[in-house]
């Protein structure tokens, strides 16, 4: 059995391996909670995430091959200690999976946090949160961030070995010119692996509509041949 995601060979399943797959893709989504996001950008991160899952064909997504199911979890960062999941690792089988995870992001509510920004450590705690997971065929860390690293390792040395990390670039209001410079600062030092992309959102007011299209790019999945 072979499948192809975007160009990317995700696996291949002899039958006479007696291999059962369990998850054809990991998907953590590191949320920037540092000092730069205020009370309401916080809200407009979170209820665009919940919202975005259940977006119609973000759940087609998610649904195009239920045999095999997606499995997600949320985190926020900030400093370099400063880590919370807010959502553990869940099977999506099901649009009710979807949104049952959507309610739990609107639940949450924020707690007070390292005010530094550490993408290193962002993105090292994401690269842990997805080896806990060795069974899915691919492993995807998605890190949201409006700013650069001032604090901790720097993002451009660490490497989670065998992830595959993409990039939400938030811009602010004020800032709109200083977006490209940020979103060239995450695709030098941040993203990492075959088919990585930087997709941008020019305030967090955009948050929900960037996150639909990233989501519908990562889990998009062709499927090229299925042999036995």
């Amino acid at each position: 059995m072979h499948w192809i995601k975007t160009g990317l060979l995700v696996a291949t399943l002899c039958a006479n391996s007696g291999a059962a797959a369990k998850c054809r893709q990991a998907l953590a989504l590191g949320l920037d909670v540092s000092g730069s996001v205020d009370a309401k950008e916080y809200r407009l991160q979170l209820d665009g995430l919940a919202a975005a899952l259940t977006d119609p064909e973000v759940e087609t997504a998610f649904m195009q091959m239920p045999e095999v199911p997606a499995r997600i979890a949320v985190f926020e960062w900030s400093g370099p200690s400063a880590q919370r999941l807010l959502l553990e690792w869940t099977e999506i089988g099901s649009p009710d999976d979807l949104r049952r995870s959507a309610e739990i992001l609107r639940g949450s509510q924020r707690k007070i946090s390292e005010p530094s920004t550490a993408l290193g450590r962002a993105k090292s705690f994401g690269g842990a949160l997805l080896h806990s997971q060795p069974e899915c065929w691919r492993h995807v860390l998605d890190i949201s961030g409006d700013g650069m690293s001032n604090t901790g390792p720097r993002p451009q040395d660490i490497h989670p070995k065998g992830v595959v990390i993409n990039a939400l670039v938030i811009g602010g209001n004020s800032q709109e010119t200083e977006l490209p410079a940020l979103a060239g600062y995450f695709q030098t030092y941040v993203i990492q692996g075959a088919d990585a992309f930087v997709e941008t959102a020019l305030g967090f007011e955009d948050y929900q509509t960037a996150m639909i299209r990233k989501l519908k790019r990562e889990l998009t999945v062709l499927v090229l041949s299925r042999n036995p």
